[in-house]
């Protein structure tokens, strides 16, 4: 159990349930409680609260978990990692007394939800807008100017950059990318829990953006170039983590989130094109993330559109398959190398190891 869902997900184990404190379960969160193949997730806050047509908890119950909706902050009071509870029916129990109740759902009762989120989205997309405009007035020296750049190692002049985010299908847009990242050799950005995601995959990254409450201390040891986010009032969250990993890092103090640091970084360094992976890019995903800055990203993204090239969904995109003509052309090769070696090869010879090779399958 954990109030903060992605920290949770580094602790879960197979088959265990996972106890939140999560509003409008976003789909990240939820793919990353299905790579844990968890039995049942309950919820303290709602699932589903009708702002907006979030999908995370329609992927969890399409995959057959059990979800328990609502049950209230005191469960956190009641029950302590590594008990024992039973779910049945909306009901949590710990030694045969119930300790929390709530609604269990099912997909037909979060789709019903969805379908009423999605009529009141205009009412979201109005206060994205406003606060928007807000942002804007606060931060234009960011996006008009440039960020206060601390001393920065890592050579982008003339390379392309690759921005990985921990975002929707991050994981399978970044392998349907090897060939790219083969050839082209980008600067490999990874922000927060992306830079993970790099390592999965066995590429290094070059440079590791954010407040590195998400990523693991393996691969802030990897010997990337590191870049704290502060935030405009001072604050540094991952600092002190970071100096007690006793690792070199530069500070960098900029609004918005580590996600829009990172794509400025690559703009203003001069990469020739950002490829970006997992990020951010439509209403529904800004209020996933739960944050009012989000606007941020929105202006990032129109401040390098110039070069940047969105990879979300690549994967989908096209899927090579084996062909009968790749077949015909892989025999027609080897039965001329076979051809080869036997002209090449003395008759005599040829047949006396034939011969030899008779006898022994048939133990002559």
């Amino acid at each position: 159990m954990d109030k903060r869902t992605k920290n949770l997900v580094k602790r879960l184990s197979v088959g265990e349930i996972a106890i939140i404190d999560h509003l409008d379960l976003d789909e990240v969160s939820a793919e990353s409680l299905l790579e844990k193949n968890v039995r049942a997730v309950i919820n303290a806050d709602q699932f589903n609260s009708g702002r907006y047509p979030n999908t995370g908890p329609l992927l969890l119950a399409a995959a057959g978990i059990t979800l328990i909706d609502n049950v209230g902050r005191e469960i956190f009071d009641r029950v302590a990692d590594g008990d024992t509870v039973a779910v049945d029916a909306g009901n949590v129990s710990k030694n045969g007394r119930v300790v929390a109740r709530g609604e269990a759902l099912d997909a037909d009762k979060i789709r019903s939800v969805m379908e009423e989120a999605r009529s009141s989205i205009s009412a979201q997309l109005e206060k994205f807008a406003v606060n928007t405009l807000d942002y804007v007035s606060k931060e234009k020296g960011t996006y008009l100017g440039g960020l206060d750049l601390p001393e920065i190692k890592t050579p982008f002049s003339g390379r392309h950059a690759l921005v990985v985010v921990r975002g929707y299908d991050y994981k399978a847009d970044l392998a349907a990318l090897r060939s790219y990242i083969r050839e082209m050799r980008p600067v490999l950005i990874g922000v927060d829990g992306g830079a993970d995601a790099l390592l999965e995959e066995r590429l290094r990254p070059d440079m590791i953006v954010g407040d590195m409450d998400s990523v693991s201390d393996l691969t802030l040891k990897c010997g990337a170039e590191l870049i704290c986010h502060a935030y405009t009032d001072g604050r540094a969250p991952g600092k002190a983590r970071l100096e007690e990993l006793g690792v070199e890092h530069s500070l960098l103090q900029a609004g918005g989130t580590s996600e829009d640091i990172a794509l400025l970084i690559a703009h203003q360094m001069g990469a020739e094109l950002i490829v970006a992976v997992g990020t951010h890019g439509h209403l529904v995903e800004f209020l996933d993330k739960g944050r009012e800055g989000m606007a941020s990203t929105f202006l990032a993204r129109l401040k390098v559109g110039d070069r940047l090239l969105d990879a979300k969904g690549v994967n989908q995109l096209y899927r090579s398959s084996p062909k009968l003509s790749h077949f015909i052309v892989l025999i027609f090769a080897a039965l001329t190398t076979i051809t080869v070696v036997v002209i090449k090869t003395p008759a005599r010879l040829y047949l006396s190891t034939l011969l030899m090779k008779l006898k022994l399958l048939l133990g002559l």
